[in-house]
């Protein structure tokens, strides 16, 4: 585990962008505990999406603070996390931010129609295709003054993990912009 101080890394990004993917590796590669933010849902939410409807900002605010306490409660414990988590809009990752530890973002930049490919395909998921775009229309990216880098999707998961990595390591400081 981790024996600096507490910092989570937030995998963010639309449905189909490989937020779980990354995520895992990402926590596999810094022996860290992975978050599934989907996982912390309320089964009304769920249900929702699973339906075809869009959440609304009420819909999100109790799992947003869901996910902030759970990367508190591994921070109470001394771990730092990767946490993947939609975290579409600036006031989302605002929530977020409230975790104890750093919180750091990893926005996953994926070409919409290589998006729609991705979810028209996806098998055993809740969230249907017919979201996406209602998504992507949400969707704020990085801004300077955010703790986060933006990695551009190209490769498989582990070049995405590399990406990442990299990118991060290349920031500056610890409350620095976008690499």
């Amino acid at each position: 585990m981790d024996s600096g101080p507490v910092e989570h890394l937030v995998v963010m990004g639309v449905s189909g962008t490989g937020k779980s993917s990354v995520g895992r590796g990402l926590a596999a590669r810094l022996d860290r505990p992975f978050v599934e933010g989907d996982e912390l849902h309320p089964e009304a939410n769920v249900a929702k999406m699973s339906s075809g409807v869009a959440l609304t900002d009420d819909d999100r605010w109790p799992w947003l603070a869901a996910v902030r306490d759970a990367m508190t409660e591994q921070a109470r414990a001394g771990r730092s996390t990767v946490t993947a988590c939609s975290a579409l809009r600036r006031v989302y990752r605002a929530t977020l931010t409230g975790a104890e530890g750093r919180v750091r973002f990893v926005l996953l930049d994926v070409p919409a129609e290589v998006l729609r490919e991705r979810v028209a395909q996806r098998q055993g998921h809740w969230m249907p295709p017919s979201l996406l775009e209602s998504q992507l229309a949400l969707l704020e990216t990085l801004q300077a003054d955010e703790d986060g880098v933006v990695v551009d999707v190209r490769g498989d998961v582990d070049a995405t993990v590399d990406d990442a990595l990299r990118l991060l390591a290349a920031q500056a400081a610890p409350a620095g912009g976008r690499a």
